[in-house]
């Protein structure tokens, strides 16, 4: 199984609808930004809260791009 249909059968099981491929693009890029920036835990971690604000990944990246450089 790709990661992109368990993505979509984790979804569906969930009674989610799955991301399209820009939004996975997008949370993957915001993982990457919050593992790179902390430790690879705040990664999970991170998406999970970009998932329950209802905002838009790209949104969520750049703010968290600003977190990193804000050091």
């Amino acid at each position: 199984m790709t990661p992109q249909e368990w993505v979509r059968t984790f979804a569906e099981a969930a009674g989610a609808e799955p991301p399209t491929e820009e939004q996975m693009d997008e949370i993957l890029r915001l993982a990457a930004v919050a593992a790179h920036s902390s430790e690879r835990i705040a990664a999970p971690i991170a998406c999970w809260v970009a998932g329950t604000t209802g905002r838009p990944p790209a949104e969520l990246r750049e703010l968290a791009e600003g977190l990193s450089t804000a050091d």
